[in-house]
């Protein structure tokens, strides 16, 4: 099964990166990760997780249930609300997939080539500088380039922006990508399932990602019998 490319950039809501991440590899998928400095800089100021682009370690990115529950700012969001997958890094199988890790700056990666298949790529959280840069087809980074090739190959391209307000250029890009073909897909959780805790509001968003790359996974309360 071709793998997942997951790409993190330097807008606020990070905690929807995590969780996403969680869930692909509990439904084992393999994912390509890639990570702007930005990116690492918003982890560490969201959720005090520390990256080094340069020598990354996942342990560093998925630690254990037991050191979530003892920090500060993530035990918050491990409140349960009786769904088995539920809170960030739980009981729920997260080894299943695996993960590839990419530099920014490494061109020679696989996913910069076409030739290289995927299921599709998902920029969480997506910066509104990543947004432009796409829209205009700039490719100054690994991220950058990996999104071009998935919009050149009309694969699935998902993009979610948490910004607000929005100014008219980066509605005007938004606009532009999804003429190109990719997936906006804002960070703007519902309220109709009836959520009762933060984490039922990342797990909405989350959940209508992986709808979008065709990935089942039973996070939210649908609409409908």
């Amino acid at each position: 099964m071709p793998p997942i490319v997951l790409a993190v950039t330097g807008a606020s809501g990070s905690v929807y990166f995590l969780r996403l991440l969680e869930v692909l590899l509990a439904a084992g998928r393999n994912v390509h990760l890639c990570m702007s400095p930005a990116g690492a800089e918003v982890l560490k100021q969201e959720l005090d997780l520390s990256l080094d682009l340069d020598d990354f370690r996942l342990e560093a990115l998925v630690p254990s249930a037991k050191d979530l529950a003892e920090d500060g700012k993530l035990a918050p969001l491990m409140a349960s609300s009786g769904n088995a997958l539920s809170s960030i890094f739980s009981e729920s199988d997260v080894s299943r997939g695996q993960v590839v890790y990419h530099h920014y700056r490494d061109f020679t990666a696989g996913i910069a080539s076409g030739s290289h298949a995927t299921d599709g790529m998902v920029i969480c959280p997506c910066s509104m500088g990543t947004l432009g840069s796409l829209a205009n087809g700039m490719s100054s980074n690994l991220i950058h380039r990996a999104a071009d090739v998935h919009l050149k190959e009309r694969r699935k391209l998902i993009v979610v922006p948490r910004e607000t307000p929005l100014s008219s250029i980066q509605l005007e890009n938004m606009k532009r990508l999804c003429d190109a073909g990719a997936v906006v897909l804002p960070a703007m959780p519902g309220f109709y399932h009836n959520p009762v805790s933060i984490h039922d509001l990342i797990d909405f968003v989350v959940g209508r990602i992986c709808d979008q790359l065709g990935i089942k996974v039973d996070l939210i309360r649908r609409w409908g019998p």
